[in-house]
């Protein structure tokens, strides 16, 4: 990046932050029963991709997407994977995610994960490292977008001067995936409401895709068709739904019945083909992080192809094999609770006093299935702004994959870094902050 221009950004920082502040760009969380919201911090000076490196990456992730979907598409229907022994039953079984009312389902077009949050980290040596996929209700993309289009306005110059790819067309790609499997009516983003955490990308990605944005109680079903209610009293029928709810709560009739965020009978009406759901409900399966072990196996099985991108080393203290590695070498590794998200359920085990970790051990062997283990990876620091100087942290990517007719990857994605200089969890929930992403033009 030029130097000149990457200063410009710098100097800009203070009225980027301001106008993000201004268009409400947040996210909150709940901590002991109470809501807080807070801004969702941007460093000015962005990560940058290159285009043979960002062709890499493109070809791995929409392998990768192909290949989960195939997944979804196969053990909610054939189960050939778990037939042919490459993924244990009883393993998929004892997912959390995995959703006994979506056997034989059929979602529209065949898609189940219309849009994946794949996590991603750039170790020492230069090479990508899959960290995990998210494929219920993936976030985080609307804050690069609204930071480039803020950055455009306070640094014109730098974008004309720089060839990066425009980043402004994610909005067109998720209404083309809401479109395409679209059976029959108007899109709309169904949000929990006010106060989720991510309320303000459920606002900002429904007017950019000029979708409505409804909560359960704008929505009925009817004869298994979904309509939204208006103040008029009129019903206008639903044909696709960017839901950001979780799958627990969707629909009180077929999950948790005590829902109130939700709508009654409407995955009576998802099964009837009258309406489709963005994502499916049931991918938690294939995001569970221990199903995130069999994804190379998978992308052999299902596609015929050799991973482009690679897992992080991982380890199944549900296999004898790797229980025993996990045992002989537990002070090296990195636990992780396979039903947590947002950074939490992350153990070093060599940061744990001998106390905490003689327990922590007990409970790991105990409850082999609960989680998984892998080779802490020093990935790449990146430069940010602090105090007015340019300090390395952690920093990871998410990138986006949105499946249509084939799989798309967004030109951009979220790169997230950690605040605190000892820690390697980058998550906004744990206090971290975010960049652009820019992805050198050819």
């Amino acid at each position: 990046m030029n130097n000149g221009l990457d200063l410009e950004l710098v100097r800009a920082a203070e009225d980027i932050n301001r106008l993000l502040a201004r268009y409400g760009v947040r996210f909150g969380l709940y901590r002991k029963g109470t809501f807080h919201e807070q801004l969702f911090p941007f460093d000015p000076i962005p990560r940058v991709i290159t285009a043979p490196e960002f062709a890499l990456l493109e070809k791995g992730l929409s392998q990768r997407a192909a290949a989960l979907n195939c997944f979804l598409n196969d053990i909610y229907g054939k189960k050939q994977i778990v037939s042919d022994n490459v993924v244990p039953a009883d393993f998929v079984a004892a997912s959390s995610g995995y959703l006994v009312p979506c056997e034989g389902f059929k979602p529209s077009k065949g898609i189940w994960n219309h849009i994946s949050g794949i996590d991603l980290v750039k170790a020492r040596d230069g090479k990508w490292i899959i960290l995990e996929d998210n494929l219920r209700v993936p976030s985080g993309a609307s804050y690069p977008l609204i930071a480039r289009s803020i950055s455009r306005i306070c640094c014109p110059d730098v974008f004309h001067q720089t060839r990066i790819e425009d980043n402004r067309d994610y909005g067109e790609i998720l209404k083309h995936t809401m479109d395409y499997v679209n059976c029959g009516g108007i899109n709309v983003v169904l949000t929990p409401g006010r106060y989720n955490a991510a309320y303000f990308e459920h606002s900002y990605l429904a007017e950019r895709t000029g979708a409505e944005l409804v909560t359960g109680a704008d929505l009925v079903v009817e004869d298994n068709v979904c309509y939204l209610k208006t103040y008029d009293n009129k019903k206008t029928r639903v044909g696709a739904i960017y839901r950001r709810i979780s799958d627990d709560y969707l629909d009180p009739m077929t999950f948790r019945p005590e829902s109130v965020i939700g709508v009654p009978h409407l995955f009576d009406a998802v099964r009837a083909g009258n309406v489709a759901l963005l994502n499916a409900p049931g991918n938690g399966v294939a995001d569970d992080k221990g199903i995130y072990y069999f994804v190379p196996k998978m992308i052999r099985y299902y596609l015929n192809e050799e991973p482009v991108l690679s897992n992080a080393p991982t380890y199944l203290p549900f296999y004898e094999e790797d229980r025993k590695y996990c045992e002989a070498n537990f002070d090296t590794l990195v636990f992780k609770d396979v039903a947590e998200a947002g950074g939490y359920g992350v153990v070093f085990a060599d940061r744990l006093s001998a106390k905490e970790k003689e327990k922590f051990r007990d409970l790991v062997f105990s409850e082999p299935r609960r989680f998984i283990a892998q080779n802490v990876i020093d990935f790449e620091d990146l430069d940010i702004l602090e105090d007015g100087q340019e300090v390395p942290r952690k920093a990871d990517l998410r990138a986006f994959v949105l499946l249509s007719e084939k799989p798309v990857v967004w030109k951009s994605g979220l790169t997230r870094f950690s605040r605190n200089p000892d820690s390697f969890v980058v998550n906004s929930s744990q206090g971290g902050g975010f960049k652009d992403t820019w992805v050198e033009q050819c």
